[in-house]
């Protein structure tokens, strides 16, 4: 059997897992899970990185003590970066995308360098301050000195596969994440990047998922005991990966990537860029094999992690699995909220802003857990209604069922809600997506496996899929529902 490694790594914690391939299914073994825990210092908030290689080390040592591995897949979040200077030293712990410089960034960006809409026009990526970009348009402006003594920039996929082998490149889907590339041409968007300071010395040459960096420094296969391991270029963005996994039949298909963030789209082979995809703020991120992911960025389970928090502080130690129980047996679409709106993007007193937001907009104030729990699960449900008849508004195309990957297929009632809402089925799994991602694109790259739709036709053998179909009974519901929920959002 075929080991690799999967270095997983989120915005608060990461992991190793050894895939497995025997040539027909895959396996996963997780050898080690540690925090990811940014540190708040006097110049901003920052990623430890030099922890983060020391962790992704103790993997490799590990899965050495293992039986070995053949290669090893780095995926990280997306759009933060470190720099390096000529000896190839990293400058600084790289920033944290909700560090504060950014506040503020863009209408000083549009200002003085580019107009949002030809960034958009260009890039095909939705506008957040914390995007590449407009973090490089901080650094010119607030330290100049570290970007004149800088000599490249890495993404943190990249950056980590740097300390780890030597070897400086920039991996396509997550360097698309930043609004860096031109969208049409997958490339850097040189007139844009020039007209908005940024140095070409910085941008190392972008190459595609499946790139071999080489092998591990001598250093580090003598403190690992990891002889002859290659260290493969992934879809470095752990979206990009999830979506690879996606055990799809054909193209024709919506996903969504569920965890903290619901990240909603499609795979195409060609960007988005329309004046309505502008105005809805959908996402051209860069897919593996030649495709791109248009997607939108949906708040997700982060605002029923952050309400369990809040209870958790008032005392009230409920699972996951006792939240969903309440809410089942609460009443149906009593209240519903519009999960993208500002008032629930940051941590705080979750439950109290869902009660104050349905207060304000005239309708039924939950008054149990079980209540505040269900507006969450039915408001996300509508929300990926009213993202999926706008994809499919733009595309021209119906898209009849909806892949869902992630952590968040555990929640069986959001999925079952999903279908319901939507009138479309819901294809529920696999759990592990971003590290079965990962090490599918190991094996594509290795040649163990053709592509991605071979790689996904294995996944849906290796792991079970849960199936949801829409129930006609409570369909006039949910579209009375989303009548309100268009109200709400003023459609």
């Amino acid at each position: 059997m075929k080991k690799m490694l999967a270095v997983d790594l989120g915005a608060s914690s990461g992991r190793g897992i050894i895939g497995g391939f025997d040539g027909e299914r895959f396996t996963l073994e997780e050898i080690h899970r540690f925090s990811n825990d940014p540190v708040m210092m006097p110049g901003g908030f920052f990623w430890d990185t030099l922890r983060l290689l020391f962790e992704i080390k103790t993997a490799i040592l590990k899965a050495s003590h293992a039986g070995g591995i053949e290669s090893v897949g780095i995926d990280t979040w997306g759009v933060d970066y470190g720099y390096l200077d000529k000896t190839g030293t990293l400058l600084s712990n790289p920033y944290h995308y909700r560090d504060v410089r950014t506040d503020g960034i863009q209408p000083y960006v549009f200002d003085k360098m580019a107009p949002r809409s030809e960034i958009y026009g260009k890039t095909g990526i939705q506008s957040l301050n914390f995007n590449t970009l407009y973090q490089i348009a901080a650094d010119l402006r607030d330290r100049p000195w570290v970007v004149e003594n800088a000599e490249c920039l890495l993404h943190m996929p990249d950056l980590l596969g740097y300390l780890l082998t030597g070897e400086k490149s920039s991996e396509y889907t997550i360097v698309s994440t930043g609004a860096l590339l031109d969208a049409k041409k997958r490339d850097y968007a040189w007139d844009l990047l020039e007209k908005c300071g940024v140095p070409a010395r910085l941008l190392r040459p972008v190459v595609q998922p499946g790139y071999d960096m080489g092998g591990l420094l001598p250093s580090i296969e003598e403190e690992t005991g990891n002889t002859g391991a290659r260290l493969l270029k992934v879809a470095g963005h752990d979206t990009a990966s999830a979506v690879l996994s996606v055990p799809a039949v054909d193209d024709g298909f919506l996903y969504i990537s569920s965890g903290t963030w619901s990240l909603m789209g499609i795979e195409s082979p060609e960007p988005v860029l329309t004046d309505l995809s502008e105005k809805y703020d959908f996402t051209n991120e860069g897919g593996v094999a030649g495709t791109i992911r248009v997607l939108k960025n949906i708040m997700g389970l982060w605002i029923e992690q952050e309400s369990r928090r809040q209870w958790k502080r008032e005392g009230k130690n409920f699972t996951f699995d006792e939240l969903s129980e309440m809410a089942l047996a609460s009443k149906p679409l009593q209240s519903i909220v519009n999960p993208d709106d500002p008032s629930f993007s940051t941590a705080g007193n979750m439950p109290k802003r869902i009660c104050e937001y349905c207060e304000k907009t005239g309708q039924h104030v939950p008054e149990t857990i079980g209540e505040i729990v269900r507006c969450i699960f039915e408001s996300l449900a509508l929300r990926y209604r009213w993202t999926a008849e706008k994809l499919e508004g733009m595309t021209g195309k119906k898209y009849p069922v909806i892949n869902i990957v992630g952590g968040g297929t555990k929640e069986v009632m959001l999925s079952q809600f999903a279908a319901d809402a939507s009138h479309r089925r819901v294809s529920a799994g696999p759990v592990e997506a971003t590290t079965l991602g990962n090490i599918a694109m190991q094996c594509i790259a290795q040649g163990e496996i053709k592509d991605i739709w071979e790689a996904r036709k294995i996944i849906r053998s290796s792991f079970e899929i849960q199936e949801y179909e829409p129930d006609a009974a409570t369909a006039s519901a949910w579209d009375d529902a989303y009548g309100r929920f268009l109200t709400l959002i003023g459609e």
